[in-house]
Parts: C-alpha cells; structure tokens; sequence
C-alpha cells in the first residue's frame, strides 16, 4: 500500500524541466493529498452514520458506488462531517509511513519525490500512499534506515489511533451476523484486552470508524514488513543479507499463495504484484555490510510484523470459497 517506488537516476536527472519538476514536486502531490482527502470523508461520514444506527460498518445504503455517499453533498452535507475523524486517522497514519521514508532520505541526500496519496473507491476511500526515490542510494545501511523509518512512524501513530478508536467502539446488542468479518492481528488483541478486560470478543463490537482505520493502518504496517521484492521488509532483508533477499522473496510469493488458498484471496494479489516486480532491488553497494545495531533493528521489525499480520484480514474469503461464489452467483 505505501512502498517508496524507485526509479534509475536517469529518469529524474536534471535535463528535466525545472517547471514540469516543480509541479510533480508539490502541485500534484497536493491534488492527490486533497483528493484522497474527499475520498476518505466520504468513506468515513458512511462508517460513522453506519456506526451510529448500530449497522453493520461496511453496510450501504442507495449509493451508486458502495459506501460513497456522494448524494449527500447536496441531500445532507452535514453528515459529510461524520467521515472527518476516519480521514484524519487513515491519512494520518499513511502519511506518517511515507514521511518517515521521505525524511531519511532528506538525511542521506537521496532525492525523493513528496508522498503520492491514491483516491480510490475501496472500503477505506484509498490505495495508499507512495514516494517515488530517484537517485542511487550510498550504502545498504542507508537503506536500511530508509526502509525502516516508513514501518516505524506508521506503527507509532498506529497504535494511539487504534486505542483511541477501540475505546470508543461498543458490544453489539442483539444478535449479528456481519457479511464483513475481520481478522484483527495481535497488537488489536492485546489493545481490546487492556481496554475491554472481561468484555465480549472483538468479533461482537460495533468497531468505531476511528478504530477501522487502526485496522487498516496495521495491515498496511504488515504488508509491507514482508520480506520480498521492493516492500520495506524486502529492502531491510537485501540490506542484511543481499543473498538471502532473493531466495526468501520468492519463498514469500509462495507463501502468499498457499495462504491464499487457506486464509484470504487478497494474498493471491499480492503475489503476483510481488511476482511481477521482478523481485529486484535498487543498486545498491554491497559493501560495506550493516552493523550488529542495524541487525537489532532488524528483530524489531520482524517483531512489528509478528504484532501486525494476520493470516485472514478478512475472514470467510478464502480462494476456493471466492471462486465458489463467483461460479454460483453468489448464492
């Protein structure tokens, strides 16, 4: 969802034009960022409206576009204001990601684009986020600290947004049965735990909207701690160990599948997106090699990945079971 892009020297030297450099730069960054930004809103004045009548979070009512209420900016434009904490947290937690990458790289020299936000119809109003690098990068320990500082920012403001979010969700009353089902990974375990000690599961509350983007903000920390291909999990690996990089990407393509198959079908896409990246890492010198503290922080976000992955994001969504549905028409 939000891995830095890089691009070979070439394709931002400086015979580019100073004009067109400036608008990819900051204007259309700004564009995406209040796009994305509308979006959002969106999505979240639905889960908030949703969250308030006690429906089910993903629930729609008469819009073209599933959980895009785009009437409501003429027919109820005050409820557009519902979705603002949602958008907050969500963009909040993205941007936080990417501008750790960003910073790091201000702190090596490297040149990198502002972080891209992706406005899309999806359950959280967008694709994520992105910054594109254009420059060699000096050394495997720079990126490391690059790949690592995205993880670590978004998992920092992850967690107060879940806690936050957790507090302010409620048991469901009566009995439910959501077409939506989630897998909430350890670290939201733990958090209902402290919160909630004694109460219902977490599969029996109403998830505040704020709490979905924690969610969401933990699985977007999971997906790209897994080591392979270009995804920071994969940059920390090739920094560690070059050698194993390869062998390990294309054990986790592998992996993904055979979890697609028992878990999700969303992990399908994500091996063949890792597939087809070619499993390649930007050039970088071999030597020198990172030091025992950087090889530290490597647990640390082997431990993140522990706290923030899931086998089934979404439960009941298994390979064989999409497949079925989509042959019998949903039934």
């Amino acid at each position: 969802m939000s891995d830095p892009i890089y691009d070979s020297p070439s394709e931002t030297d400086a015979s580019t034009p100073r004009e067109y450099v400036r608008r990819v730069r900051f204007v259309l960054p700004l564009i995406l960022l209040l796009l994305t930004f509308c979006t959002t809103v969106l999505v979240g004045s639905r889960l908030q409206y949703n969250f308030d009548h006690n429906l089910e979070a993903f629930m729609s009512g008469n819009e073209l576009v599933p959980l895009f209420p785009v009437q409501w900016l003429w027919q109820s434009p005050r409820l557009l204001l519902l979705g603002i904490p949602f958008s907050l947290s969500i963009m909040g937690i993205l941007l936080a990601h990417e501008m750790g990458h960003y910073l790091y790289c201000r702190h090596y020299g490297v040149r990198a684009t502002l972080p891209f936000f992706i406005p899309a119809p999806t359950l959280i109003g967008t694709l994520g986020a992105f910054i594109r690098i254009g420059s060699y990068i000096e050394s495997r320990a720079a990126l490391f600290d690059i790949g690592i500082a995205g993880p670590i920012a978004g998992f920092v403001v992850a967690v107060p947004t879940m806690l936050a979010g957790l507090a302010m969700s409620r048991p469901v009353t009566g009995a439910s049965d959501p077409d939506l089902q989630f897998g909430f990974p350890l670290i939201f375990q733990l958090g209902h735990m402290m919160l909630h000690h004694g109460g219902p599961a977490l599969s029996h509350y109403y998830l505040h909207p704020v709490a979905l983007a924690g969610w969401a903000g933990m699985l977007a920390t999971a997906l790209n701690l897994l080591p392979g291909g270009q995804l920071d999990g994969g940059h920390l690996v090739f920094a560690v160990s070059p050698t194993l990089h390869k062998f390990l990407s294309w054990g986790i393509v592998g992996a993904l599948v055979v979890m697609a198959w028992f878990f999700w079908v969303g992990w399908m896409v994500w091996a063949i997106l890792l597939a087809l990246s070619g499993l390649q890492q930007p050039s970088v010198p071999l030597w020198p090699p990172v030091g025992r503290g950087r090889r530290k922080m490597a647990l640390v976000a082997l431990a993140l990945l522990v706290l923030t992955f899931t086998p089934a994001p979404v439960a009941d969504k298994t390979f064989p079971q999409v497949a079925h549905m989509i042959k019998h028409g949903n039934r």
